[in-house]
C-alpha cells in the first residue's frame, strides 16, 4: 500500500529562481529601434488665451445647465405637491369618540 501512496503524489514544482536587483530583463527588440520621445513643446502664451476662453464657455454653459436643473427640480417639486394634495383631503379624522381609560385599580406607590 505505500508503493500506491507514492506514486500518486505529483512532484514539486522547481522553486524560482532568486532574481538580484541588478538584473533587469532585457526590452523586446521593437522597443530599442523606437526613437526617444520628442521633448514637449515650449510655452506658448498664445494658447494660454484659447485655454482661457474655452475655461470661460465652459463655466457659461455649466451656468445654464444649473439654472435649467434648478428649475426642473421646482416644477417637478409642485408637481408632487399637486399630487399629494388630494391625499391629505381624503384622510378620514380618526375616532371622533374619545376613548375614556379607566382607572387603574392598583395606584402605583409613591416614594
Amino acid at each position: 500500500m505505500g508503493e500506491l501512496q507514492d506514486s500518486s503524489v505529483l512532484p514539486l514544482p522547481p522553486p524560482p529562481s532568486p532574481t538580484l536587483p541588478d538584473d533587469h530583463p532585457t526590452p523586446p527588440p521593437e522597443s530599442l529601434d523606437d526613437p526617444p520621445p520628442p521633448p514637449p513643446p515650449k510655452f506658448d502664451p498664445s494658447r494660454m488665451i484659447g485655454i482661457i476662453r474655452r475655461k470661460a464657455l465652459i463655466k457659461d454653459l455649466a451656468a445654464v445647465y444649473h439654472s435649467e436643473c434648478l428649475t426642473y427640480c421646482q416644477e417637478l417639486l409642485e408637481l408632487q405637491k399637486k399630487f399629494e394634495e388630494p391625499f391629505t383631503d381624503m384622510k378620514t379624522p380618526d375616532n371622533p369618540r374619545k376613548e375614556t381609560r379607566r382607572p387603574p385599580k392598583r395606584l402605583k406607590k409613591s416614594r
